[in-house]
């Protein structure tokens, strides 16, 4: 390795600029980890079946409240009560996907960092 074009760490540069971006990285990880406690906190609903079952979610991906109307209990088709449950819940979980997906868009500036751990 050559010697003396090392300038301060690994990104080169001068300590100033370095320590810049580490104070951004260090405040946008603070307002990611914000943002996902306040996306897991918060809650998603979801109707199927125009409105006869209702799923409620968190966002860690919890179910929180099922409603079901009684008229969409019919013990002759318990199939059909069973998909819209399936969908109402996976509608809502979706949503807070979404949800997520976005908060963390905003942050990032649509930057992937999942592989740095963020």
């Amino acid at each position: 390795m050559a010697k003396g074009n090392f300038r301060g760490g690994p990104m080169g540069g001068g300590g100033g600029m370095n320590m810049n971006m580490m104070k951004q990285a260090q405040k946008m990880q603070a307002d990611m980890i914000k943002m996902q406690e306040e996306l897991e906190k918060a809650e998603y609903s979801a109707t199927a079946g125009g409105g006869v079952v209702t799923a409620v979610v968190n966002g860690k991906h919890e179910l929180m409240g099922l409603t079901i109307e009684p008229d969409a209990v019919d013990p002759e088709d318990v199939e059909m009560l069973q998909d819209l449950i399936i969908a109402a819940v996976n509608e809502a979980f979706r949503q807070a996907d979404v949800a997520a997906n976005e908060g963390m868009s905003k942050l990032t500036g649509g930057l992937n960092l999942g592989g740095l751990g963020l």
